[in-house]
């Protein structure tokens, strides 16, 4: 069984911040299912979620969640799996709120943290840790890396002046 990432959110409304992670995971070519599970209005669901997640080959999670941001935690009392947070801007706090509470995780129970919004990185950072266990993965993302890397060089030469 090919592992996958298990992407959870706990509103519709976050669809279009957390599609970010499905398109690096897309562009990786890492396996993933994207659904919506609320850490206080659907406990029984999120845990099921996880459980089931888990059974089936999830090797990452990847939890959004705004304000009080207790569903990367949650999902992390469920499971020994990675789990990332995306704190989503969703407050008067514009996210800074659900930054804090996500890095704030008790001993033991970690979750990694991405930028507020920085759904995209934690689909990067899952298919990172997806590939220590696929050495094709894992050259794609290397190949990904030099794109970007000739990337900046091509944009560079557009901009770049000199009086020497």
């Amino acid at each position: 069984m090919k592992p996958w990432v298990c992407i959870l959110m706990g509103s519709d409304s976050d669809a279009s911040t957390m599609s970010q992670a499905c398109d690096a995971l897309d562009e990786a070519g890492v396996a993933y299912q994207m659904k919506v599970a609320s850490a206080h209005r659907s406990p029984d669901r999120t845990k099921q979620i996880v459980v089931d997640a888990e059974r089936d080959g999830a090797a990452v999670f990847i939890a959004g969640a705004g304000m009080a941001a207790h569903l990367p935690g949650v999902i992390a009392s469920f499971t020994t799996k990675p789990v990332i947070g995306v704190p989503l801007a969703g407050s008067s706090l514009q996210g800074l709120d659900a930054l804090l509470a996500v890095v704030q995780m008790p001993p033991g129970i970690p979750v990694a943290s991405v930028a507020i919004g920085g759904a995209r990185n934690a689909g990067v950072l899952a298919s990172q840790i997806v590939a220590l266990a696929d050495p094709a993965l894992a050259a794609r993302l290397k190949e990904q890396r030099a794109k970007m890397a000739a990337g900046v060089a091509d944009k560079s030469k557009s901009v770049e002046r000199s009086t020497r």
